[in-house]
């Protein structure tokens, strides 16, 4: 009677925890399209914004109204500004300066490339993070891994086609902002055991805007209009909402379960691209895009399958000798 008694109540202990971990993957997966539909937001705003506005013009208001959002978030969601004092400026400075490259480079291959086009070479950036973690983190990568990132910047080779005089200064510039970007994300796992993330997220918005403010010229200065205004709002919004989503996302479940939902950018954006800009990727840019996008899903396959052999190493070391 008794063991039967232990039976129903590990039985009903492991239905709790499976549907609770149910529940947490459900709040992790809402969470992330929600981080997702953010950035498509963000980079929908851009590129409309772009057309009227200065390249400048626009990191200076759209990180004003992201950097105001997340101060008045902080007391409730961060700690306080308390979060915001950290001792290793130098590195803060370093992100600062990657995170400029990455916005002003990205937003200027958006201006002048199609959505979906610069979408696709931004997602090269998850390629070069795993690069660059075995270079500058020394973390293993794998033969596995190391295939699945050259094919993948084949990938990028088809789309751009060297020779055919397709490259251009745009997709150059969304190249440099998806390697700054990889690097910034190499940076935040450096710091990540002594830095808040309030401080990893507003020192990054800060540094680009007071960029934009010292290199800003007047000439070229446009005050918007109502809709301009209600755009550039709605941008630095969008960013702290996709902010918000990636991070509470990817606290609730694993990354290798997550990661491949953030593709699901590029279907929002080709259809957002072609139901406003009236643009078509071609037969190149898709056949990129696929190659990109398998290699990107094959790390993360890759990198969970290591974890479980890593966890059920673990269990057996850890299981005891009867």
């Amino acid at each position: 009677m008794f063991s039967s008694r232990l039976g129903k109540l590990s039985k009903s202990a492991f239905e709790v925890a499976r549907t609770t971990m149910q529940d947490d993957i459900r709040q992790a997966i809402s969470w992330l399209l929600l981080g997702v539909a953010g950035g498509l937001g963000l980079d929908l705003c851009a590129k409309q914004l772009l057309q009227a506005y200065s390249l400048r013009e626009f990191v200076l208001l759209r990180s004003l109204f992201a950097l105001v959002i997340f101060l008045l978030l902080a007391p409730r969601l961060f700690g306080g500004l308390r979060q915001l004092r950290t001792r290793r400026w130098r590195w803060h400075a370093l992100r600062t300066a990657l995170a400029a490259g990455a916005m002003f480079g990205f937003f200027y291959g958006l201006a002048h490339m199609p959505l979906v086009d610069a979408l696709t070479l931004g997602f090269t950036a998850p390629l070069m993070v795993t690069a660059l973690s075995a270079m500058f983190l020394g973390e293993h990568v794998g033969w596995h891994r190391w295939m699945a990132v050259i094919v993948g910047f084949v990938g990028t080779l088809v789309m751009l086609r060297p020779g055919s005089g397709e490259i251009s200064a745009a997709s150059v510039a969304v190249l440099i902002a998806a390697f700054c970007y990889a690097t910034q994300a190499i940076t935040a796992r450096h710091l990540s055991d002594t830095e808040s993330t309030l401080s990893l997220s507003v020192y990054v918005i800060l540094g680009p805007m007071l960029i934009a403010i010292a290199f800003l010229d007047q000439s070229s200065w446009i005050t918007p209009d109502r809709a301009g205004w209600l755009l550039m709002a709605l941008a630095g919004a969008c960013s702290a909402i996709a902010w918000v989503g990636f991070i509470n996302g990817y606290r609730r479940a694993s990354p290798a379960l997550l990661a491949p939902l953030e593709y699901t950018a590029l279907i929002g954006g080709a259809v957002a691209g072609f139901l406003i800009w009236d643009e078509i990727p071609d037969r190149w840019t898709v056949i990129g895009a696929s190659i990109i996008i398998a290699s990107g899903l094959y790390v993360v396959y890759r990198e969970a399958t290591l974890k479980k052999v890593a966890q059920k190493k673990g269990a057996q070391v850890a299981r005891p000798s009867l």
